[in-house]
């Protein structure tokens, strides 16, 4: 059966369990379409070829298991989760050659659903980024336009699943790189709770902030296979002990959204926001209202200091997790060096991008004697007060809604300023700040560039289940986006 790459995860799966595809044929399938359009995108590091055929004709001769919720699906993982047996690089030269002996938890539970990997995705250097250039072997570019960015740090899982190469990927979102990469190629990213999904097995840039979560091409993939990776894990202590919901079935609870309060902060629609973001994220917004939804205005007034904080605590975090990559214990070592000193320095030298070196050293500066009250602990308090400011807008409102990013994608190298880079996640980096869920819907493409927009939606705790509900009630009413004529 041919084109079973345009499939969604859901459609693909249904033909699986039926006998009408074989998991051979649908990795088979995907494989070609890597091969087709991967010399444009870019979005791979590392592709499974025979071994994911391999695995594939295992599946096929234990036969379909309707147990397993994703039997027989190809999917990619981003390159900053370990994977057995094959390298794991986070995108940076420094892990070039790093190889796990063990499978990150969500990877080991998308083996044991029945998914047959087939890539590894590009990503900016340890999940620093906002557009996938700062990856240390190719930037990765967007399937519906080549000259523009997928965004970041999961750009190659965007670009991936955009591509139609799999029909779905897990990303990583620390400060928006999940959400971020899915607005601008028109893909569904959730970011769950923090605790929702363990993180043991990802290599962490900020602890207090990663999470990790589906990109997929539909609210219902979405649901399936975040009901694969979530759960407690003893292995992560950050990985919170509650039951897991049926998050496709709570997708039937809703036929409409009346009951549902939204929220709209103003600080999210106002100044800065590209006139084709507001419209179409305001047409969305109005369909919610024709679907019975009730909007209310919510105030988020430490939005203002969202940036500087998460800058701060990002980058104090990066400096203590990145300590370990010494060129002593493992990844790449300087052979020239006469002494440890300069060991150290030219192996994190050589190793490390510019993006990398520079959150590293202003992390350690915020960390340093003396700096620590005024920059750390002062933003870690600012970081309550914005949790706070997000308990009391939801005692007005079900669910917040604004735009994932004031633009759609720019283009290649048109942010070389990293200040300007870091303002692109001026709308998702609080969700992280506060340990929050969000996700990005498309709804529709830019009158001006033509290219996807996102709708951001955030709510309480552990409020996945009502929040995909709610997407998935505005993706019906929506009309569909067309694929990327790649």
């Amino acid at each position: 059966m041919s084109e079973l790459h345009q499939k969604t995860l859901t459609e693909l799966r249904s033909l699986l369990l039926a006998g009408k595809a074989t998991a051979e044929q649908a990795v088979s399938d995907c494989l070609g379409r890597i091969e087709a359009t991967e010399p444009s995108v870019r979005a791979l590091l590392q592709v499974r070829g025979e071994d994911a055929l391999a695995e594939a004709r295992e599946l096929d001769k234990a036969g379909p298991d309707p147990q397993k919720p994703l039997w027989g699906i190809p999917l990619a993982v981003k390159d900053v989760l370990c994977t057995r047996g094959q390298r794991t690089t986070c995108g940076s030269r420094i892990l070039e050659n790093f190889t796990p002996v063990f499978d990150a938890t969500a990877v080991a539970r998308l083996r044991e659903a029945g998914a047959v990997l087939v890539g590894k995705t590009n990503m900016d250097e340890f999940a620093m980024g906002s557009s996938t250039e700062n990856s240390a072997y190719f930037p990765t570019r967007n399937p519906w336009a080549l000259d523009r960015v997928p965004g970041g740090s999961s750009g190659g899982s965007g670009a991936t699943v955009a591509a139609r190469q799999c029909p779905a990927a897990l990303g990583t979102d620390t400060g928006g790189s999940i959400r971020l990469p899915a607005s601008f190629c028109g893909l569904v990213g959730l970011k769950p709770t923090y605790g929702r999904v363990s993180r043991f097995g990802m290599v962490a840039y900020g602890s207090s902030l990663d999470q990790i979560g589906p990109m997929t091409r539909c609210v219902e993939d979405a649901a399936r296979v975040l009901g694969v990776i979530a759960g407690h894990d003893p292995r992560d202590s950050t990985s919170v002990d509650r039951p897991v919901p049926d998050y496709v079935a709570a997708l039937e609870q809703r036929s409409d959204l009346s009951g549902l309060r939204i929220g709209l902060p103003e600080e999210y629609w106002g100044e800065g926001l590209a006139p084709e973001v507001a419209a179409a994220c305001g047409a969305a917004v109005e369909k919610m209202r024709a679907l019975g939804a009730t909007t209310v205005p919510v105030k988020l007034s430490m939005t203002q200091y969202a940036i500087a904080t998460y800058y701060i605590v990002a980058m104090a975090e990066a400096s203590s997790n990145l300590a370990r990559f010494d060129g002593v214990r493992y990844g790449y070592r300087n052979r020239e060096a006469s002494e440890l000193i300069d060991m150290y320095t030219r192996s994190r030298t050589e190793g490390f991008g510019d993006e990398v070196q520079r959150r590293i050293i202003i992390g350690t500066y915020v960390l340093s004697s003396g700096y620590y009250d005024a920059y750390y602990r002062k933003a870690a308090q600012v970081r309550r007060l914005l949790r706070e400011d997000f308990l009391k807008a939801f005692e007005s409102c079900d669910l917040i809604a604004g735009p994932v990013c004031p633009t759609t994608a720019f283009k290649v190298g048109d942010k070389a300023d990293p200040l300007q880079m870091y303002l692109m996640d001026i709308f998702t980096i609080s969700a992280n700040l506060a340990g929050l869920p969000g996700m990005s819907l498309p709804v529709g493409l830019g009158a001006e560039s033509g290219m996807p927009v996102g709708l951001q939606l955030m709510g309480p705790s552990f409020s996945e289940e009502s929040m995909l509900a709610a997407a998935h009630c505005l993706e019906q009413a929506l009309p569909p986006l067309p694929a990327p004529s790649l």
